[in-house]
């Protein structure tokens, strides 16, 4: 199976380096299409993978081609592939494009719409297939474990995907500004930087492992850490005073709601 990316950004590189890693693709079977001449070249250069600069050439040459662009030129790519992509499996990463207008530029194609994130890097991803696609069950089980080592596969509604993003799909930046923020305060109080970032980061690590694997949900894994009148409680009280939760939702709310503006503007 010969799969293409048009656009090589981090999304993109992080899925072929993990495909690659993980013996899922080898080098010969992965394209890369991208306006950028010294991107394609490192690509090429680091992953042996084969780097064209036309789009139909790509989608010509592979049997499935991941849709790794910007929405803001989203129409542009889909005009200038739409006739080649008869009898291709299509899989769009693209923010706000949807499953209709996928198949309304791509007629005779078999289309996904799939929301991944970051982690997919360290094979950690969140990967949302929307429920909408028209993989025939054979190609769909192909593609779902392409995608299932980069993380854990989801197969959820069409009008779910913007809140997916809103909640996965970005939630990594606010992560990392929790591990950013809770390192700061680390050093303030004396630890060196190096050490406050670990302990910062491997602790999300370690309590979105324990709310995947405990029959607990995150409240009742909270109230087992907060004894009266002791320090933990001290500080969910900071955070609640401080508008921490209010915070998160806002931020995972105006996330989805662009990602809508960008869905309705197709």
């Amino acid at each position: 199976m010969k799969v293409g990316f048009i656009g090589a950004g981090n999304m993109a590189q992080a899925m072929l380096k993990n495909w690659i890693i993980s013996n899922k693709l080898s080098s010969a079977d992965i394209w890369i299409s991208d306006p950028d001449a010294v991107k394609r070249d490192a690509l090429v250069s680091e992953y042996g993978v084969t780097a064209v600069a036309d789009n139909k050439t790509l989608i010509r040459g592979c049997n499935a081609v991941i849709l790794a662009i910007k929405p803001n030129i989203s129409d542009a790519v889909l005009d200038d592939i739409g006739a080649s992509a008869v009898g291709k499996i299509i899989l769009s990463i693209v923010t706000g494009l949807t499953t209709d207008a996928l198949l309304r530029e791509l007629p005779g194609a078999a289309v996904a719409r799939i929301m991944p994130n970051t982690p997919a890097l360290v094979g950690e991803g969140v990967i949302a297939f929307s429920r909408a696609h028209t993989l025939d069950e054979k190609t769909f089980a192909w593609a779902s474990d392409l995608f299932s080592s980069l993380g854990r596969v989801y197969l959820v509604g069409e009008n779910d995907m913007e809140a997916v993003t809103g909640v996965s799909g970005s939630g990594p930046a606010y992560a990392f500004i929790m591990i950013e923020a809770m390192a700061d305060a680390g050093v303030r109080m004396g630890l060196p930087r190096a050490l406050a970032y670990e302990l910062a980061a491997q602790t999300l690590v370690g309590a979105g492992r324990m709310v995947l694997e405990s029959e607990r949900n995150p409240a009742a894994l909270k109230d087992s850490v907060c004894s009266p009148g002791g320090t933990t409680i001290e500080a969910v009280y900071a955070l609640e005073k401080g508008g921490f939760r209010a915070a998160v939702m806002d931020a995972v709310s105006v996330c989805a709601l662009k990602a809508k503006a960008l869905r309705d503007a197709q």
